[in-house]
């Protein structure tokens, strides 16, 4: 493995950032103290600073070598709303907010890379940084799109990169085509008539309608889709009533479908919606339903190829897995590589050993209460990004 000697050198200084944007998480859209943070970071270096993207992004741009090529980096900053289990130092200071999905080390990780690189311009055109928020809600890096974040910076390729836990430390995973699952969050709303719970004969019951409609929803992975083409659906919210006698008037169900490509998302969609407004009718209900998806993440296959080779040349053919598993979770990413060609990575995180003493007893998986970004990979990831931004926009290119 190769690490830029001098991103080692920095590992304590990014360390120290990372800390600090751990101990402060903020949600998505609400990312002011973070952004305040990144800009004077970038502006520090040099890097010219453009704000109002996605309403609480940040853009950085550097010039090297005069030149044409441009290339985009992207680095999210928002947190999870999950109270943080932890007790080390740098745990959350904020109640029921936690950077529980390391996008506090992806924008270490960039920084690290724009200090570097602001000090070695050494490369022909322009990179723009790109902090992104609101991943968490699917829509940020949608958000940034539409306000013109490429007409602004019109880069040739785009570029993310995701700390993956549970693969082993200092490898890397990237795969031509689909690589993260699109999205389909919905929300049933089932309407009934309410009544004694000793006098069901009066009621059309919507708690029971609703557990139905759980229960046939799962037919549709099962007999309605093709079995080959892969897709997830999980009901995670039910709530209805507060009395145990009474038969309440409504019901609520939510969940998600995560499937590899839109086609078969729209088509679980669709069917999820004739099944709860059927189901209900059977019931003598009304089901109301709503729907909210965000696109496949699908990688550019010269883009990924490109990336893979970055990967390779620095730390070795063994530590690059370049056709790894596809992952069922869900990236906003996935507008951004909609308006440009581009790639996104996983970075191997390990399995939680680097943990500090003082942290909560789950896994260090994305999402868990007990998770803590792995420091060690801030140079490697560093690293990463400057040698694919010199290749990009190598003087010989």
């Amino acid at each position: 493995m190769t690490v830029i000697p001098e991103l080692n050198a920095m590992s304590e200084e990014l360390t120290s950032l990372r800390r600090w944007f751990h101990s402060h998480p903020e949600l998505g859209f609400e990312e002011f103290q973070t952004a305040d943070r990144v800009a004077a970071e970038l502006g520090s270096y040099g890097v010219k600073v453009h704000r109002g993207f996605g309403r609480t992004g940040v853009v950085g741009t550097l010039q090297g070598i005069e030149g044409k090529r441009s290339i985009g980096l992207r680095a999210d900053m928002d947190a999870l709303p999950m109270q943080e289990l932890n007790m080390f130092s740098h745990r959350s200071k904020h109640p029921g907010k936690m950077h529980a999905c390391g996008h506090d080390g992806h924008m270490v990780m960039l920084l690290g890379a724009a200090k570097y690189l602001s000090q070695h311009r050494d490369f022909k055109g322009t990179v723009v940084f790109i902090f992104s928020p609101a991943e968490e809600n699917g829509s940020g890096a949608k958000v940034m799109v539409d306000d013109g974040l490429f007409e602004s910076f019109p880069v040739d390729a785009v570029f993310g990169l995701h700390n993956w836990p549970g693969m082993p430390t200092n490898t890397f995973g990237v795969r031509k085509g689909a690589i993260l699952a699109g999205s389909a969050d919905f929300d049933i709303r089932v309407i009934g008539t309410g009544a004694h719970a000793a006098m069901p004969h009066n009621a059309n019951d919507p708690l029971l309608t609703a557990a139905h409609i759980v229960t046939a929803v799962q037919g549709i992975i099962t007999r309605n889709k093709n079995p080959l083409d892969p897709a997830v659906l999980t009901v995670a919210k039910f709530h209805s009533g507060e009395a145990r006698n009474v038969i309440p008037d409504e019901a609520e169900i939510a969940g998600t479908v995560r499937a590899l490509t839109d086609e078969t998302l729209d088509f679980v969609a669709s069917r999820i919606q004739a099944v709860a407004e059927n189901v209900a009718i059977a019931h003598g209900c009304k089901a109301e339903f709503k729907v909210k998806r965000c696109p496949v993440t699908i990688n550019t296959l010269d883009e990924a190829d490109f990336a893979a080779s970055v990967m390779q040349e620095m730390f070795g053919v063994a530590a690059v897995d370049d056709d790894t598993e596809p992952s069922m979770g869900t990236e906003d990413f996935s507008y951004i590589l909609r308006a440009r060609p581009g790639a996104f990575s996983f970075l191997g995180a390990g399995d939680g050993s680097h943990r500090q003493s003082g942290h909560g007893s789950g896994p260090c998986l994305l999402h868990n209460t007990s998770y803590d970004f792995n420091d060690a990979l801030l140079p490697v990831g560093a690293t990463y990004w400057v040698e694919l931004t010199r290749k990009w926009l190598s003087p010989l290119a």
